[in-house]
């Protein structure tokens, strides 16, 4: 295995994690939906949990996600998680109200009251997932940072990387083109929650519910998704010199991408075309109950395809706006040769943890949801 392909392979299973949390926030999107799904206490009783059934994998895929960054490319992870702190303590925050509003809604002596934590869940479904989304936006559109890498040798200050400005990450959220992202990323999570109730909870009232806010978050997503990724790929890009390490701005490089990368593109279109069908079979067909599957994988197919897109082919995954040479990309943030060939010996165990993965999920979701067994086996 060579460096190169080393550096390629962890990129991959990066943007396959990435991807995979993108599918699990279905948990954030049902929860956006808590109110609206259930009109009385025990039918958002059903819907709470129905999600809070799975809450554990999206937190710990985030955190996955994010542990594989710092070990696979610990640059981008001291440059985004240290530089832009406030934006990804904003994110973590949100997931820590969803645990706490889990463990203790329903706990005697609750001074809160139920209500108040069930909105805890409200705010981690829309902050969650619109905040996500706008991180991931600024590999397509940069971010405010500096690396000067010779600070190393500074022993008064051995700081390689900083924010360019006061806002710590904040500032993304001041790009409207990061803003539409995250509202798809929002959208979409909330269509796969929904996708997930209708699979998940027998109850005539709350899937009915969930096809009416299927068609409009869908329309919403639509439009959303559609005007962003048009719009990055008739963008300049941000390209690297393989022979000179120099990072240079070429017109309509995400299109490049696809057109030199043809097997990323065809894992685009094929990823789109499985979510639209378990979307629209969903829609049409109110027996048809299924629909969180094809979806499912389509989104993790869709959104794999735009991270490779991002970082393969002499791109800069993750451009700087305020230093254009301090964009990083696969090469130049990458860990050793020897760490990433011990890592990749290790990620050969990821198998047999999906597989375990998917067993628990099925043991678990064997049985739908339904008032009565709430109200005998109790639960969140």
């Amino acid at each position: 295995m060579t460096y190169e392909f080393l550096q390629q392979y962890w990129w991959f299973l990066v943007s396959l994690l990435g991807a995979l949390l993108v599918f699990l926030m279905f948990v954030q999107g049902a929860n956006s939906l808590v109110f609206t799904l259930g009109h009385t206490p025990e039918e958002r009783r059903v819907v709470m949990n129905s999600t809070g059934r799975k809450w554990e994998l999206t937190f710990t895929t985030l955190v996955t996600f994010g542990g594989a960054f710092f070990a696979s490319f610990p640059l981008f992870y001291s440059t985004s998680f240290g530089g832009a702190y406030w934006l990804w303590m904003v994110i973590l925050f949100s997931f820590v109200l969803q645990a706490v509003s889990y463990e203790f809604q329903n706990k005697l002596g609750n001074l809160l009251g139920t209500k108040t934590f069930q909105w805890m869940l409200v705010i981690n479904g829309i902050v969650g997932p619109l905040l996500l989304g706008g991180a991931v936006a600024t590999f397509f559109d940069g971010s405010n940072f500096v690396i000067e890498k010779n600070n190393i040798i500074d022993e008064m200050q051995p700081i390689i990387s900083r924010w360019a400005n006061a806002s710590y990450g904040l500032d993304a959220l001041l790009d409207p083109w990061n803003l539409i992202f995250g509202l798809a990323v929002f959208f979409l999570a909330r269509i796969l929650g929904t996708l997930y109730i209708i699979n998940n909870v027998e109850e005539t009232d709350i899937t009915a519910r969930a096809h009416k806010s299927l068609i409009t978050s869908t329309v919403a997503f639509l439009i959303l998704f559609l005007a962003f990724v048009v719009r990055t790929l008739l963008k300049d890009g941000y390209a690297l010199n393989p022979d000179t390490g120099e990072i240079f701005m070429e017109p309509n490089k995400y299109l490049h991408n696809l057109i030199d990368m043809w097997y990323v593109a065809a894992v685009l279109l094929i990823g789109l075309v499985l979510a639209l069908y378990g979307i629209i079979k969903t829609i049409t067909d109110k027996n048809y109950n299924k629909g969180i599957w094809p979806t499912g994988i389509g989104v993790v197919l869709t959104v794999l395809a735009l991270l490779l897109c991002a970082g393969w082919n002499n791109t800069a995954y993750y451009p700087s706006n305020a230093d254009l040479q301090s964009s990083l990309t696969i090469a130049n943030s990458c860990s050793s040769y020897f760490t990433l060939s011990v890592m990749a010996v290790v990620s050969l165990l990821i198998p047999f943890v999906l597989a375990y993965i998917c067993y628990c999920w099925r043991a678990i979701d064997k049985k739908k949801i339904t008032k009565e067994e709430i109200a005998h086996e109790g639960g969140y």
